[in-house]
């Protein structure tokens, strides 16, 4: 009761905001509409495998899933579907998938129609959705359903004297394939066995989009000869370490492929240049090759830019958390990120593997970044630990793979 009451309150928060915010504004149209659009798209002889993301992030995760189980059985259909409009908007036309629509809000009446329409064969809910009345739906309707690249620690719900209702969702699950040997663990410790660790899909991932990155002749063009130093998904706080070493070392040249691409810091981060620079929208072959600082003012080119720099930065940690450090490991070279990176798993094995370091001050920025521009053994061997960490813990597709039951 008390979670049904919680949903309830939720979505009455989302209505009320909704005229008034973009974001719910969007969430609610595409509830609207999501029935009619199941009834409409929905192939009434076909079996449909449900995969379910809370946003963009998760949908990577479980991309490679998605797109091998395509290719190993088509004889399936895809119905993906997502909680949060930075997932759907963006991913709303992905070709991997038969019908991409919102999930509608866990309330007992929506679980059944949906299901009802969807009726899935399977489902798939990527890393920690755990909605308690589809999962129980599911289990009901004696549907399988997995839990993909999930992880667990100490502190969750589930391992606290109260969180009985929620170990019991987690009995739902046919299977959990977990991203560790500690999240096994906790599990096994409230009776939850049908468990495997298979690692991370989206080291599976990375992988896939270094094999499809695209060539972009401008920023070859850029980089010429130089000493590349690429800042991908910057915040301020990075920026004013980055900026200030980049304005005093004409030895190097700099990418800047900003988190937040709007004017207003766009022109914030031109204004503390002491150096030449342009913008991708604006570059040509000429002024691009000039330029010591080119700075990407669009989207979707990140995880093909990592490949031209000599050394990545990923922003976020001087804020929530660092952003994703696996797009620029990948290409096998060293990643530097801010001192708030301890949540994120890969982000603490990459140090520990010497393939990243964190940084907190100038001072400490100024010293490593001395030495990878100095020590060109130590650049290639702290880059060839990254590299090696990303392809030696892919792989978990595969695992999962081998699991299920077609």
């Amino acid at each position: 009761m008390i979670y049904n009451l919680a949903i309830l309150i939720y979505d009455t928060l989302v209505h009320l905001a909704a005229p008034f915010s973009r974001k719910p504004r969007k969430m609610m149209k595409g509830h609207w509409v999501v029935y009619e659009l199941l009834r409409q798209q929905i192939e009434k002889d076909a079996s449909y495998i449900w995969f379910h993301a809370a946003s963009l992030g998760e949908f990577e995760q479980g991309r490679p899933l998605i797109e091998t189980i395509r290719a190993r059985h088509p004889e399936y259909k895809i119905l993906l579907t997502f909680f949060s409009p930075s997932g759907y908007e963006v991913r709303k036309n992905y070709k991997g998938a038969d019908i991409v629509c919102y999930l509608p809000f866990d309330k007992p009446r929506n679980v059944k129609k949906f299901l009802g329409i969807a009726k899935p064969c399977m489902a798939f809910f990527i890393k920690y959705e755990f909605w308690k009345n589809y999962l129980d739906e599911l289990h009901k309707r004696h549907i399988p359903v997995y839990s993909v690249s999930s992880i667990f620690r100490r502190d969750q719900i589930f391992f606290k004297w109260y969180g009985g209702t929620y170990r019991d969702v987690l009995k739902d699950f046919d299977y959990l394939f977990v991203q560790n040997e500690a999240s096994k663990r906790f599990l096994s410790k409230i009776g939850i066995t049908r468990v495997s660790v298979v690692g991370d899909t989206r080291f599976d991932r990375v992988l896939q989009i270094r094999d499809e990155a695209k060539q972009l002749p401008l920023v070859e063009k850029f980089k010429g000869d130089s000493f590349v130093f690429v800042a991908g998904s910057s915040w301020e706080p990075d920026e004013e370490i980055f900026l200030d070493y980049f304005n005093t070392h004409p030895e190097m040249k700099i990418i800047i492929a900003p988190h937040v691409i709007d004017e207003n810091h766009l022109v914030q981060i031109i204004s503390k240049l002491k150096r030449p620079y342009v913008r991708y929208s604006k570059a040509n072959e000429h002024n691009v090759a000039n330029a010591d600082c080119l700075i990407i003012d669009c989207f979707g080119l990140l995880s093909s830019i990592y490949r031209y720099g000599e050394v990545a930065y990923v922003g976020g940690g001087f804020g929530d958390g660092i952003h994703n450090t696996l797009e620029a490991a990948v290409y096998g070279i060293p990643v530097i990120f801010g001192p708030k990176y301890q949540k994120f798993m890969e982000a603490t094995q990459l140090i520990e593997a010497n393939g990243a370091y964190s940084i907190w001050t100038y001072d400490e920025f100024e010293e490593l970044l001395d030495k990878l521009m100095t020590d060109e053994l130590f650049l290639r061997e702290t880059g060839s630990n990254a590299g090696y960490y990303v392809t030696s813990n892919a792989g978990a597709t595969d695992k999962i793979m081998q699991i299920i039951n077609f």
